[in-house]
């Protein structure tokens, strides 16, 4: 711990200076393919946060839901009844596999929820869009990950921002990205026999 407070403001301006001179070499900008993938809670969250700072902007974004369909969603009822004009959403899923208990059913949804994807991307006026859940259909085989890679490297937009949520991405996508988080689980509250709660999970 530093005491003195010139020593201490000695030490920030060196450290603004070093910052300074990084920040002066990054002068790119791209559409980046963002992942959000791991055990723990929040991939959905953090990427709609980023949906929400587009909106904030006044920047074109769109949704699509491949897999939860089934239930509510807070974040879907704020989009469609105050910023449909700025984000377009799509809920094609109808629930977790284990709920739908048809898997033919849900790789025809999960494709047609691809296809409406790659139609979103395509449109130059969507600045970001979110793929929510996709990788979960992408682990079980309900879409190709090789279509899935071959169309954000040679297809996406120069300035467009895809994000694929969802456990287990799988490798040849995170290769591709150029941002990826895994979200590391520690605790939840499932474990101990609590439930899933509105303004939380949903």
């Amino acid at each position: 711990m530093i005491d003195d407070p010139e020593r201490h403001n000695q030490k920030m301006a060196k450290k603004k200076a070093a910052r300074d001179r990084i920040m002066a070499t990054k002068t790119t900008q791209k559409g980046l393919i963002i992942v959000h993938t791991g055990k723990g809670k929040g991939k959905s969250s953090a990427a709609f946060g980023m949906i929400f700072r587009c909106i904030a902007h006044g920047m074109q974004s769109a949704v699509v839901q491949f897999i939860k369909g089934g239930m509510d969603c807070g974040e879907r009822n704020l989009i469609m009844e105050r910023f449909s004009d700025l984000c377009a959403f799509h809920t094609m899923g109808e629930g977790f596999t284990w709920e739908t208990q048809d898997r033919e059913r849900d790789i025809k949804m999960a494709q047609a929820a691809w296809e409406k994807s790659k139609e979103l991307i395509r449109d130059p006026s969507n600045k970001m869009v979110l793929l929510d859940e996709i990788n979960i259909a992408i682990r079980y085989d309900y879409i190709d990950v090789a279509d899935v890679v071959s169309f954000l490297t040679t297809e996406k937009p120069e300035m467009t921002h895809v994000v694929l949520t969802g456990r287990n991405a799988h490798d040849d996508l995170i290769e591709v990205a150029d941002l990826v988080t895994e979200m590391e689980l520690i605790k939840h509250p499932f474990r101990s026999g609590i439930k899933a709660q509105i303004g939380v999970e949903f």
